[in-house]
């Protein structure tokens, strides 16, 4: 007899989960247009209050870039401080495409992403374009960018959001995130959740490791 599965709902971050993330290479690419400082700014772990309100929805992307030249003190085009931005995207590997369609068989399969106005139709296309899905979020049950709820991971509004739209029990949804901040977070709001540490496996050897297929 097959045991019943632990969990109804699987939680899914995208940059880092899903997609590949470079954090420097925003840094790199800025630097290589004069401006050095740009990493002291922003990194994975912590971000200036320009970025955090920025993934909340708080700061408008015309906003981000007026306050980019401001913060560099020398003029860019917007498709300059665009490019430069979006660069730390890489792109999601068919395989782990697969998973989530495989996921989705077994569970009801959710998106959570930290993410902002500019990143979210670059990444869109990325996934247009190499793996040939021209609507990302028809891959899962429900997909939810903190710069459209006005929320973002850690706080434990935002997991409580998702989890009452989708009528989602906490105690029976798994969380995943490269972040562990984030997961932090998920746990405080009820949700069992787990760390990927990207520096030791991918999320395919995480959910074959947990038996969640």
């Amino acid at each position: 007899m097959e045991r019943p599965l632990p969990y109804d709902t699987i939680l899914l971050d995208l940059g880092g989960v899903l997609i590949d993330v470079d954090y420097q290479a925003a840094a790199i690419a800025f630097a290589q247009l004069g401006f050095k400082d740009f990493d002291e700014l922003y990194s994975k772990a912590k971000q200036d209050h320009l970025f955090d309100g920025f993934e909340t929805g708080e700061i408008f992307p015309a906003q981000f870039r007026d306050k980019i030249r401001s913060l560099y003190g020398h003029p860019l085009l917007d498709e300059q401080i665009d490019s430069c931005w979006n660069s730390m995207l890489g792109s999601i590997p068919e395989e782990r495409i697969a998973l989530v369609k495989r996921l989705n068989e077994r569970y009801k399969v959710l998106l959570l992403s930290n993410t902002n106005a500019i990143h979210v139709p670059a990444f869109e296309a990325i996934v247009a374009k190499e793996n040939g899905i021209s609507d990302f979020k028809a891959l899962f049950a429900g997909a939810y960018y903190s710069c459209e709820l006005g929320m973002r991971k850690p706080d434990v509004e935002i997991y409580q959001y998702v989890l009452n739209k989708q009528g989602a029990i906490a105690e029976r949804t798994l969380f995943i995130d490269d972040s562990i901040q984030h997961v932090i977070g998920a746990r405080e709001a009820g949700l069992h959740a787990e760390h990927l540490d990207l520096a030791k496996e991918d999320v395919i050897h995480l959910v074959e490791r947990l038996g969640l297929l």
